[in-house]
């Protein structure tokens, strides 16, 4: 049964980081805290935890999305690797710091934060931008504030850097694939070092490495990967007004998840 809910949570997680480029850690995320709620996990582990197991899933979930749209010539290779290059560095700095933080303080701040971008998108007006593309000067420190947040949160990075491009004069469809692009960075550095600040760790539950439980990983991996290449395939149909909406509907269900329940 458990086994289950981590496949559809996976699915879910899978068309979403294809679709919107974000991940697939704002679906998992509440699912994990949920799961192992019902497992019994030590409270003071539970939270972080399933954000560090979120991490590594994204890390099966971004190389099939990023394929997909590479294939389909919607990643922006000159954005992401400037990006990138901050994103290493601030997604190892942030899971340090969710590491000194509270859970139940992690959950209202992932809300918090999520209502807040959904709205913004919700109001921003429907033309494309015409401001010409950032320089590294921007972009790396830019990439380090993206990575530092998403692995706080468990994210894959869409949640920041698609705001943060459709700023800029790219269009929807690369900025989505750029995007999720940057969730592969952030998802490598954030597990890495949750496996690593975890590892001596007492109370861990069985199965676990470090921060991360390796039952719920092979659960939505299996069919994450699947649905991410969906999910990349439906951005390129949808409209791109329609698809900044879509997104932002999904981050206020989170937000409000995390806020309220």
């Amino acid at each position: 049964m458990v086994l289950a809910v981590y496949m559809l949570a996976g699915a879910c997680a899978g068309l979403i980081a294809g679709l919107f480029g974000v991940g697939g850690g704002v679906i998992v995320v509440p699912v994990l805290i949920v799961v192992f709620e019902a497992q019994h996990f030590p409270p003071e582990l539970l939270t972080h935890m399933a954000v560090g197991t979120s991490l590594a899933t994204i890390l099966f979930t971004s190389l099939s999305s990023v394929w997909n749209h590479h294939r389909l010539g919607s990643v922006d290779w000159r954005l992401f690797r400037p990006l990138s290059a901050g994103i290493v560095l601030g997604s190892t700095l942030g899971v340090l710091t969710v590491l000194q933080l509270d859970g139940e303080l992690v959950k209202k701040l992932i809300g918090g934060f999520a209502v807040f971008v959904s709205l913004k998108m919700f109001l921003q007006a429907t033309h494309e931008s015409s401001r010409p593309l950032p320089g590294s000067n921007i972009l790396v420190p830019a990439g380090l504030v993206i990575g530092w947040v998403s692995a706080i949160f468990g994210i894959g990075g869409g949640t920041l850097s698609v705001p943060f491009l459709s700023r800029y004069a790219v269009i929807m469809k690369r900025v989505v694939g750029t995007a999720a692009a940057c969730g592969l960075p952030i998802a490598i550095a954030g597990t890495a070092t949750n496996v690593a600040m975890g590892l001596g760790l007492s109370g861990r539950p069985e199965w676990s490495v470090g921060y991360i439980y390796i039952p719920a990983v092979a659960g939505i991996v299996i069919s994450s990967v699947y649905f991410a290449k969906l999910g990349a395939g439906l951005a390129h149909r949808l409209p791109a007004e329609r698809l900044k909406k879509l997104f932002a509907l999904a981050l206020m269900i989170v937000g409000l998840r995390f806020l309220f329940f």
